[in-house]
């Protein structure tokens, strides 16, 4: 297969994106509390090591909590904690999830109007 050069320019350029692998994976298991690793790789496009190693800053730093339930997990985020950046600290990380969940459910709706 032969490829385009807009195809062979993209592979080449470096992508970059408004949000961390880390807002991501905190975004998807606030919407969905029992989402496996493996699911979250998927979604996302990284390793599923990535994807434990970010589960454990987040759940280290007091942002995400695992319950065990018999063989499965559950998430639990805790909405309270505040931005990391210094200039976002008086920002809950819960109203960030929030804005973020309204605005790509009203994205979602236009597409495909």
């Amino acid at each position: 297969m032969i490829e385009s050069a807009k195809q062979k320019e993209f592979k080449t350029v470096k992508r970059w994106t408004f949000l961390t692998n880390h807002a991501l994976v905190l975004l998807f298991v606030a919407r969905h509390h029992r989402i496996t690793a493996r699911e979250l790789s998927l979604e996302l496009g990284i390793t599923e090591r990535a994807v434990r190693m970010i589960i454990a800053n987040l759940e280290e730093a007091g942002y995400l909590q695992k319950i065990r339930e018999g063989r499965t997990v559950k998430y639990d985020v805790n909405h309270d904690m505040p931005m990391r950046h210094p200039t976002q600290q008086d920002v809950a990380i819960g109203n960030f999830l929030e804005t973020l969940r309204t605005s790509l459910s009203s994205a979602g709706k236009r597409s495909r109007a």
